[in-house]
């Protein structure tokens, strides 16, 4: 277990610059790690894209936020892992810095993998709980993880009225048992990071 593990969260609207942050945050810890750290492994960020190239918007980001890391000439070693997380417990090391992004996605591909399954309490209370002891294992076992969501709250569009408000209330339940376990939460809005807890 990495002595100084650390787990930080950081959320925003659409299009706020919270990935930009993110990547950035992670980079710096990154070669904070390489200076102090103990490991020789050419791997030490890591990116867990929880996207799935469903229509082409999401292809076009995908795409973008593949070339920016590329074209960002550091050593990110990609996982795309759009639903069981929990698959990725074991793999990272103790001078690892992951970077998750994002929980939103990551939720709706569970919350959707099976129809009509949402409905179900037992169903909704696996997948939060799955979904936090995967963030847990990670957080021990490397560095630092970075969590990436996003702030769907205040947006009041869209029919399915019960979906809506059963998806947003478990996603609440998730950011709230995050931040509780976070040592650092960021509210990224018009690309500027506002420190929300921690920064001791």
């Amino acid at each position: 277990m990495a002595e100084q593990s650390s787990l930080i969260f950081i959320s925003g609207g659409v299009r706020s610059g919270k990935s930009q942050f993110a990547e950035k945050l992670a980079v710096d810890l990154s070669e904070l790690t390489r200076e102090h750290g103990t490991s020789d492994s050419p791997y030490q960020l890591h990116y867990i894209a929880a996207g799935q190239a469903s229509d082409e918007e999401m292809k076009t980001r995908i795409f973008r936020h593949q070339t920016d890391r590329q074209l960002s000439g550091l050593n990110w070693k990609t996982w795309e892992q759009p639903i069981r997380l929990t698959e990725l417990s074991d793999v990272f090391g103790e001078d690892d810095v992951v970077l998750l992004d994002c929980l939103t996605t990551l939720l709706n591909n569970e919350f959707f993998k099976e129809e009509n399954l949402w409905k179900n309490i037992r169903f909704q209370e696996q997948i939060m709980a799955e979904i936090l002891e995967a963030i847990e294992k990670i957080t021990n076992s490397c560095r630092a993880l970075i969590v990436v969501s996003n702030e769907v709250f205040y947006d009041t569009s869209g029919g399915g009225q019960e979906l809506i408000y059963t998806y947003k209330k478990i996603l609440g339940k998730l950011h709230q048992n995050v931040v509780a376990r976070a040592r650092t939460a960021y509210l990224v809005e018009s690309g500027i990071p506002l420190l929300m807890k921690g920064g001791e």
